[in-house]
């Protein structure tokens, strides 16, 4: 029995979901489907790729993962079957690939089919649900296409450093509100070396001097920092709304400044 997950743009009040599982029941009755997030915004690729890549460490060998976000299919554009960490993911070119940060696949094949000539636009139905049902039962991968030589590989925005400063950015709003952040806590420590440091969230009106353990070593309402449990900088409010009542978005910019 192999595990498929989905994740996708749809929302859950939608028939697309439903189908897609219609679908894989019907041709892999033994796979076990597992949904990993159906509120992705529409079409972003950065998004879906920030929440796979925080899930897909914890699960077992040979999960197969379908990455329904942004697959309209345009002049060009390829599906793509790759094959990363021992787990399988089905996804458009579209960047999702490079931005689940792993390590370079091991294999990366351009799916088989006339999608690009073809009107349907449900490309998880038709093309996807195929896929995942065939590697489920065992079929290689190279079988379902040919090898994609040529796909995006775009990478994760990168904090960057200058002097005594790391400059990041907010990359994902999570279901609290909280701002996670692109810088890690590896880079931190790295940087600070045990300094003070002040952040400065988005402009020098919101300021934080530490890094709490846990949230509730500050007090409701007030603005934290911490880094969460997959090693990244988190901006939070304990028992708040951080992102929404200072106005944080992806792509917010975050300052922490090292003091000499």
């Amino acid at each position: 029995m192999h595990i498929i997950t989905l994740t996708s743009d749809w929302n859950e009040n939608d028939y697309y979901v439903a189908s897609l599982k219609g679908k894989l029941l019907s041709a892999c009755p033994e796979a076990q489907i597992i949904d990993i997030n159906h509120s992705i915004k529409t079409f972003n690729s950065s998004q879906a790729a920030f929440v796979v890549r925080n899930s897909y460490p914890h699960f077992p060998e040979n999960t197969i993962h379908i990455i329904a976000v942004n697959t309209e299919p345009e002049e060009g554009r390829q599906l793509l079957g790759a094959r990363l960490d021992k787990q399988f993911f089905l996804c458009a070119d579209n960047g999702i690939l490079g931005l689940l940060e792993g390590s370079k696949p091991e294999e990366v094949v351009r799916l088989t089919g006339n999608y690009q000539e073809n009107p349907d636009t449900f490309l998880a139905l038709s093309v996807f649900a195929s896929a995942a049902c065939s590697l489920s039962a065992g079929t290689p991968l190279s079988k379902l296409g040919s090898p994609a030589k040529d796909y995006n590989r775009q990478t994760p925005l990168r904090a960057t450093i200058e002097d005594t400063t790391i400059i990041g950015s907010v990359i994902h709003i999570d279901s609290y509100q909280n701002a996670i952040t692109n810088i890690s806590e590896e880079l931190f420590r790295r940087v600070g070396n045990d300094r003070p440091f002040v952040i400065y969230v988005q402009s020098k009106h919101y300021t934080i001097n530490r890094i709490n353990q846990r949230y509730n070593e500050s007090d409701p309402g007030d603005l934290l920092a911490i880094f969460n449990s997959s090693g990244m900088l988190e901006i939070a409010m304990r028992e708040g709304n951080a992102a929404g009542l200072i106005r944080l978005t992806t792509n917010s910019t975050i300052r922490v400044e090292f003091k000499e």
